[in-house]
């Protein structure tokens, strides 16, 4: 029998070039007119936030721009974020940029009021109702990359100090209330970033599309976001000014984080670990981890491969698509194997540990072991497909 679920893709989008010209207005029209502007020191310093901080000025808003933020965001950032928010006097957040400027935007709207540590919001049963959701700020995103999706989720991910975990915090109210999806903002992000990013897109709609969990909309969004990812992705990354791949790989990016509500899998439960270890960009682990786990799971989701083959014009069925994660990769400069980043054997015990902990294992079509987990991880990381 089908079980009972809720389903819902409650974020307002606002897609098209020039878009980011309506955040003053869209900041006024939930309520917002003290916002913080959060995003990475990167972002910051750049022109283009200049112009947007200038003109939601210009619209008498009392905007102020908050830039301690990790590419791998950890628990000071967010307690800075919070001291500023509260020294300001904000009433509302502008989370902006790729998913470190999202996520710690998201977590300084959520914790800015509330009297208990962040970790205790961790995605695990129902901890997400120990927040008072009152006390959470309304939050507009605006992504700068195309990757996480974070800009339509409910979820941010910090590093704990401590165990390097990344931990995935979850409340419903701190999904965005507005996200503005404009091509001209990722422009300017460079070609390997932007391949980085593009895999991570993949691998969210990938991961959903896999998910032995039954939620027909996400597997139907997912299919979809990695037709999208397959036609624009090589093309954002050869020419950076194409708008259309631009905006193609935006939607793609917010298509796997609204899929992934039906789960994630081994990709993440392992690039997590590799990240909080090493410290290692999100994207790329994705886009190294992701055929070795493909494989590996091939015995529950072929027949599934096969039809996302078809959908998306691969011949050869599981085969064939297996070989166009591997020519994709190597088109748009994502390595081999985790050695070539600088990932060795020496703390396969801690990442297999990590790995099998991690919420997103919960996902991945086969429930590996501890001991399967190392055994991939090394996988990944000597290059043995």
């Amino acid at each position: 029998m089908i079980p009972n679920r809720n389903f819902n893709y409650p974020t307002a989008v606002k897609f098209g070039a020039g878009r980011i010209k309506e955040l003053a207005e869209l900041c006024k029209a939930n309520g917002i007119h003290r916002p913080l502007f959060v995003t990475d020191p990167g972002l910051a310093a750049m022109p283009m936030v200049r112009e947007i901080v200038a003109d939601v000025k210009k619209a008498g808003l009392g905007i102020e721009v908050f830039s301690d933020v990790r590419p791998n965001p950890v628990e000071a950032n967010i307690e800075a974020g919070v001291k500023a928010y509260k020294a300001g006097r904000h009433d509302g957040v502008i989370a902006f940029g790729g998913g470190s400027g999202l996520d710690i935007g998201k977590m300084i709207a959520l914790m800015h009021d509330q009297n208990l540590s962040v970790f205790e919001l961790e995605d695990i049963g129902d901890w997400w109702t120990r927040a008072d959701a009152a006390k959470i700020a309304p939050i507009i995103a605006v992504p700068t990359t195309a990757g996480t999706g974070s800009e339509v989720g409910r979820a941010g991910v910090v590093t704990h100090p401590i165990t390097h975990e990344k931990k995935i915090i979850f409340h419903p109210a701190i999904m965005p209330r507005v996200a503005i999806l404009d091509p001209e903002l990722t422009v300017g992000l460079p070609p390997k970033l932007t391949a980085a990013t593009g895999m991570d897109a993949l691998a969210h709609n990938l991961e959903a599309y896999c998910a032995p969990f039954y939620h027909p909309l996400s597997a139907g969004v997912a299919l979809e976001g990695m037709r999208l990812v397959k036609d624009n992705l090589a093309k954002a990354v050869k020419k950076g000014k194409d708008i259309d791949a631009r905006g193609n790989m935006l939607v793609a990016s917010a298509m796997g984080a609204t899929a992934f509500q039906r789960g994630l899998g081994a990709i993440h439960a392992l690039s997590h670990p590799f990240g909080g270890l090493y410290d290692a960009h999100h994207g790329l682990l994705n886009g190294i981890v992701m055929p070795y786990v493909l494989k590996a799971n091939r015995r529950k989701i072929e027949k599934d491969i096969e039809r996302a083959a078809a959908y998306l014009g691969i011949k050869g069925g599981f085969n064939g698509f297996l070989k166009w994660i591997l020519a994709l990769r190597k088109e748009i400069g994502i390595p081999h194997k985790l050695a070539d980043i600088g990932i060795d054997t020496k703390r396969l015990d801690e990442v297999a540990a990590m790995a099998i902990k991690d919420p997103s294992a919960g996902g991945n079509p086969i429930a590996f072991t501890e001991k399967q987990y190392k055994a991939l991880a090394r996988k990944c990381v000597v290059g043995d497909l």
